[in-house]
């Protein structure tokens, strides 16, 4: 039977930063035009008054402090209040391909692997910039990887989804060595108007080098042990957008066409439904939690993950035990599991167990048991 293992993996971080001060700033701005303008409508009971954020709420409600984007000017502009990009030829690389491809390199390099030896690149995500071609297939040729390449969304499960399709493909003898790449430029779903919502994301690229046993290059990589795949279907969070708008073109800036969710209904649902389906996993695999040295976990919300872990232990974890990158990433969406994968590795000894995990709309979620092993 093939053994199957994560080698490397990189991460690729965007250059603007915007703290929870420059975006309150903005949007109470954008709050206080939008009473000035509607004042009339308001007053007759129309339309009800936009309510300001502020750091405070955003941090008790999320633990969230920072995010970093790819653009940051027309986010921050209170008259736009979403990025602003550039229309890229055809002939050029795609922003999302670029992203991508810059978190690929670092995580071929730290596995010691040319991109020629690659077999397959899955680029797995909740936030496509197109529908095709593939944006597998364009990082393949920019990488020079031979073999297959496709794109593939199961919302915040992509990473750990694609990771999943890795194994198998490798498994089957499919594949040799795969990349599995979550570019996500989550800054271009968000609704960054509605004080619901307009901190919960921001973009970042994470990638993973998955090889059978004999390709592993290097003298110690974590295999994969054991995964879990779920899905439930649930509109509490959820983007409409999509190729078919402009078959309605009544309804195409309507608000659903970008992120929305019903925040308490999903997260009293994910909360319980993926805190049963780890301890499941760990019961399936004759594990105890304890065995468990470190969860990386879905980096969505700080009171989710504690909640979690504390129905999986039955008690408080230590900071390490689950490691939270979402205060500086906020949420990256199927990247984030990921980043904190990357981030909080290195202290893994011969033999020591991790679960990495990730859930989100869908409902999906996922989990894999990591072993570290020498070679």
């Amino acid at each position: 039977m093939a053994e199957v293992f994560i080698a490397a993996s990189g991460v690729a971080v965007p250059e603007y930063q915007i703290s929870n001060e420059e975006l309150v700033a903005a949007f109470n701005q954008y709050v206080q035009q939008c009473n000035h303008r509607y004042a009339t409508e308001i007053a007759s009971g129309e339309r009800e008054t936009l309510q300001p954020s502020s750091s405070e709420f955003i941090e008790k409600a999320s633990g969230i402090k920072n995010r970093f984007v790819i653009e940051k000017n027309g986010i921050l502009n209170p008259l736009v209040m979403h990025p602003l990009f550039a229309e890229r030829p055809d002939e050029a690389l795609s922003l999302q391909a670029e992203f991508a491809v810059n978190a690929a390199r670092q995580a071929l390099h730290n596995a010691d692997l040319s991109a020629d030896k690659i077999d397959g690149v899955i680029v797995a995500c909740s936030n496509l910039q197109r529908a095709y071609p593939a944006i597998a297939i364009e990082v393949q040729a920019a990488l020079g990887c031979r073999g297959f390449a496709y794109d593939m969304n199961v919302a915040c499960s992509s990473g750990t989804f694609g990771l999943h399709n890795a194994y198998t493909a490798i498994f089957s003898g499919t594949a040799r060595n795969v990349l599995v790449i979550s570019p996500e430029i989550t800054s271009g779903h968000q609704e960054w108007r509605d004080r619901d919502c307009h901190f919960i994301f921001g973009d970042v690229a994470a990638a993973m080098v998955v090889q059978h046993k004999d390709e592993v290059r290097l003298s110690r990589a974590f295999k994969i042990r054991s995964q879990q795949l779920s899905t439930q279907f649930s509109s509490n969070i959820r983007n409409n957008f999509g190729f078919l708008n402009r078959c309605t073109p009544q309804s195409q800036q309507a608000r659903d066409k970008t992120f929305y969710q019903n925040g308490r209904k999903a997260f009293k649902d994910v909360v319980a439904w993926v805190s049963e389906l780890l301890a499941e996993h760990l019961l399936r695999q004759q594990l105890l939690p304890s065995q468990i040295k470190r969860f990386w976990l879905h980096q969505a919300n700080l009171n989710m993950n504690l909640l979690i872990m504390k129905k999986i232990l039955g008690y408080d974890p230590e900071a390490l035990r689950a490691p939270i990158i979402l205060d500086r990433f906020a949420n990256t969406s199927s990247a984030g599991s990921l980043v904190a994968f990357h981030e909080y590795q290195h202290d893994f000894q011969v033999g020591e167990l991790g679960m990495l995990s990730s859930f989100g709309a869908g409902y999906s979620a996922a989990c894999l048991v990591l072993e570290q092993t020498a070679f």
